[in-house]
């Protein structure tokens, strides 16, 4: 990895894996999906490249890509990059004004958008479309004459792009405030690319989903890794498609936010406690099996003959079924962008899959920590990339330094200096680190809760534990200078005010009596990044809920009486 200097270092070592199912992709009103060689791949490229650089785009230039995933993003993405252009990624489901403030705040010259849709958001600058739009310039013309440039003319042009050169400008989505960009380099991003590849293996058999938006740092990265190490890359047709696409692909990996794994999980538990009082016991019987072979494959070492041999009876039972709905080979999860609960992790590990949780933010280029095969810790995010340094601040908070920190954010130098310590990044995150390094988060510096009588609730594992319990979708812990601590709940379907009650009791049970929940108030509909209450990385905006829902919060907080759990 010495030589991979920038990403189109990267990209050159990558094309050198020549595979006739490089990329996997099911075009608009295809039924299968097609492949893409990596030759095939690389022609485009090439192509774009040539075709950016006569339309005079140039090093430091900007870019805007605002489309979901799929190959165009990928090689608009590298052309981009092997000319010394700055990608500007911004996700889809962003509405129109936010949209027209990225643009306007990075100096984009260019746009490449997906569809009609996401054209009308670019408020008429220059814009090339994947899909035919009547009156816009097509994607597939444009590589139709793309002159003539070799790839060596590319990559001699390539050499001459030093590392600490632009490569990207990320806005984060952020739960409060406007957008601020992201200034990731060449030198940021790929230093993260070689950590991974250090502590996680892929290889050219295995298949990858890809499916979190490419505007999230964490997809992006791991797709510049699959890219780097030969894998096959198979792009989602929507984040709706999701279950179908994977019974199509049968993918060996995926990486996700937690939110997936948490709603596959209450898919299962809800049709387990529809079975009769034997399959249940059953399940249970095969999920505390398979929890104990686990913990040994999180080790490294091989279980015990008598547990190996229960864990095989438990998977012909009961997880074969789980499996075959995922494809059949599916065995890793990568999951990151938010703290992922012990409880669904050891479900997960239960039923034979490899769960590597990590840490990082896009700061960060994005990736802090990560969990790597047989150096697994439940409840942990993992221990420190090679080439990154974490400590913790008296405060409790998680400070980073190294190679993977963010030149800053564009045109914000007092944002800059105020996440900047002597050196370190300051998360915003409170975490902690065990014996053998491992780090833990428990909860956002900037959302932690102070009720009247000065006690601290960390509000984040609370919610996490609620969302666990039958019946309950999401969940938002409240209590900021008031008496005690109360919730917001998204009940499921058909779910009564009883069973609710009977969640919030049981989530009460382990918790200090200043953080239980006292009383909670229902919503029968679902948080939604276009109700403005999550990020486009599935994170609940607290302080909208909290503006949102203002009426509903002041009636919990009015009443005299307060109903204790």
């Amino acid at each position: 990895m010495n030589n991979i200097r920038t990403l189109c270092d990267a990209f050159f070592h990558g094309i050198a894996i020549d595979k006739p199912d490089r990329f996997l992709t099911k075009g608009k009103g295809a039924t299968t999906y097609r492949p893409m060689s990596t030759s095939e791949f690389a022609d485009r490229v090439r192509r774009t490249a040539a075709t950016l650089t006569a339309r005079g785009i140039g090093p430091g230039d900007r870019i805007a890509l605002i489309s979901y995933n799929r190959p165009e993003w990928a090689i608009v993405d590298y052309a981009a990059l092997l000319i010394g252009a700055v990608t500007v990624p911004i996700y889809t489901t962003l509405p129109a004004d936010q949209v027209e403030f990225i643009l306007a705040d990075s100096g984009a010259k260019l746009v490449f958008a997906e569809n009609v849709e996401q054209l009308q958001k670019v408020g008429g600058r220059r814009a090339i479309v994947f899909d035919r739009a009547e009156g816009a310039e097509a994607f597939e013309d444009l590589l139709k004459t793309a002159p003539g440039k070799s790839m060596e003319e590319l990559r001699q042009a390539a050499s001459r792009i030093e590392p600490e050169s632009l490569a990207t400008l990320i806005y984060t989505s952020g739960t409060t405030g406007v957008p601020k960009g992201v200034m990731l380099t060449h030198a940021n991003l790929t230093s993260n690319l070689a950590a991974i590849s250090q502590v996680i293996q892929f290889s050219t058999n295995d298949v990858a989903l890809s499916f979190l938006p490419l505007s999230h740092a964490f997809e992006r990265l791991v797709d510049y890794v699959l890219f780097y190490q030969g894998t096959t890359i198979a792009y989602a047709e929507s984040t709706d498609t999701v279950p179908q696409n994977v019974s199509e692909v049968r993918p060996s990996l995926m990486a996700s936010v937690p939110r997936l794994y948490e709603k596959i999980y209450a898919k299962i538990m809800e049709g387990v406690r529809q079975q009769p009082a034997k399959k249940q016991a059953i399940f249970r019987w095969a999920v505390a099996t398979g929890g104990l072979e686990a913990e040994y494959r999180r080790r490294g070492r091989k279980a015990p003959l008598g547990l190996r041999l229960k864990r095989w009876v438990a998977h012909r039972l009961v997880f074969k079924k789980v499996h075959a709905r995922v494809g059949g080979r599916l065995r890793i999860f990568v999951s990151g962008g938010a703290p992922l609960s012990r409880e669904i992790a050891e479900f997960f590990w239960a039923m034979g899959f490899t769960v590597l949780e990590g840490y990082g933010l896009t700061e960060t280029s994005p990736v802090i920590t990560c969990n790597r095969e047989g150096a697994t810790k439940l409840g942990s995010v993992g221990q420190v990339i090679p080439g990154v340094e974490v400590k913790i601040a008296e405060d409790g908070e998680v400070l980073s330094r190294g190679p993977h920190v963010m030149k800053g954010y564009y045109n914000r130098p007092e944002e800059t200096a105020a996440v900047m310590k002597d050196g370190w990044f300051c998360t915003g995150d409170i975490g902690e680190l065990d014996s053998e390094g491992f780090l833990k988060i428990t909860d956002r510096k900037k959302e932690l809760l102070k009720t009247s009588g000065g006690k601290y609730i960390a509000p984040q594992p609370i919610e996490n534990k609620l969302k666990m319990q039958p019946g309950v979708v999401n969940a938002v812990v409240l209590g900021d200078r008031q008496r005690f601590a109360s919730a917001l709940i998204v009940s499921a379907p058909g779910a009564t005010r009883e069973q609710i009650q009977a969640a919030v009791d049981e989530v009460n049970k382990g918790l200090a009596p200043f953080e239980s929940i006292k009383k909670f108030e229902l919503l029968d509909k679902d948080f939604t990044i276009e109700g403005g209450e999550l990020t486009p990385t599935m994170k609940v905006k607290r302080r909208v809920v909290e503006k949102k829902y203002a009426d509903l919060i002041a009636r919990i907080y009015a009443e005299d009486g307060v109903r204790v759990s």
